[in-house]
């Protein structure tokens, strides 16, 4: 099945990799369901089914004017788990922005076939700073990130955001330079507005009323050095706020630890869905 139609009509590329329990990831601004392939392909060789899509905008999906807000988010997913079977003792797992698709899944859709949930470097929480919510990023930040799409998006991405999302400095990267230019590559693939609202969207939507419906098992991962979504704004008060919440600090790494930690996140995905 290469294609998924939601609700709206919106085709959404989809990738079923194995056979057994389904667990499906969710991925990252402004990437694409290839950006957890490491982690699906060892999910599929364990025995599970692992179910990636890209997001409406992004990747290989349609690129339709409307519907970039959680509430559409979470419906598109509810609509993937549907049309892929993946509808009972499902496991979903949600990176950076994808977790608020996670959370506005338990909210909006009652956590219907789930039973466990991830998130990774999530947005989740909040990530806006508020007076209530003072270790979030500053609005001026995120418009700095919005100034940069508009402006001149190649750039933006190759040489000030992923760097930052990887960790690289002036001396050293835990990455290469191949990985920049491929996430780079992928980022380019969705629509100039696509990526601007769905931005604004997960820098601007409080998931904090989500959180009571995790009634769930849950796997929250963060890095310590995540300057893209500080940990003190999403993992630390998300674990504190879930109650049946296991919080994985990856000491010393950035907001992309799935490449940069991709064989420990790997591990700990398979422990966690019980492999």
């Amino acid at each position: 099945m290469a294609y998924v139609k939601t609700r709206d009509g919106t085709d959404l590329f989809v990738k079923s990799w194995g056979e057994g329990r389904a667990v499906i990831l969710t991925h990252g601004w402004p990437l694409a369901a290839d950006m957890w392939d490491a982690q699906a392909m060892a999910l599929a060789k364990a025995g599970y089914r692992a179910i990636t899509y890209d997001r409406r905008g992004f990747g290989r999906s349609g690129q339709p004017w409307s519907g970039y807000d959680y509430d559409t988010f979470a419906d598109d997913l509810a609509d993937v788990m549907q049309e892929t079977g993946a509808t009972t003792d499902a496991t979903i797992v949600g990176f950076s922005m994808g977790g608020g698709e996670i959370a506005r899944y338990m909210s909006r859709h009652e956590g219907k076939g789930v039973v466990a949930a991830g998130l990774v470097s999530s947005v989740v929480p909040y990530v806006l700073r508020t007076n209530d919510n003072p270790d979030g990023v500053p609005e001026e930040t995120l418009q700095q990130i919005a100034d940069g799409v508009e402006k001149d998006r190649a750039h933006f991405f190759r040489n000030t955001f992923f760097p930052q999302v990887f960790g690289v400095g002036f001396i050293t990267s835990p990455v290469s330079e191949e990985v920049l230019d491929m996430t780079t590559g992928t980022a380019l693939h969705a629509g100039l507005w696509p990526t601007l609202a769905a931005a604004q969207a997960f820098g601007h939507t409080d998931f904090r009323p989500d959180l009571p419906a995790f009634r769930v098992p849950t796997l929250i991962i963060h890095g310590t050095a995540d300057k893209t979504v500080p940990i003190d704004a999403s993992a630390r008060p998300a674990a504190r706020a879930i109650t049946q919440s296991q919080l994985i600090e990856y000491d010393g790494e950035p907001h992309g630890l799935n490449a940069t930690a991709s064989d420990r996140l790997t591990r700990d995905l398979l422990t966690f869905v019980g492999a």
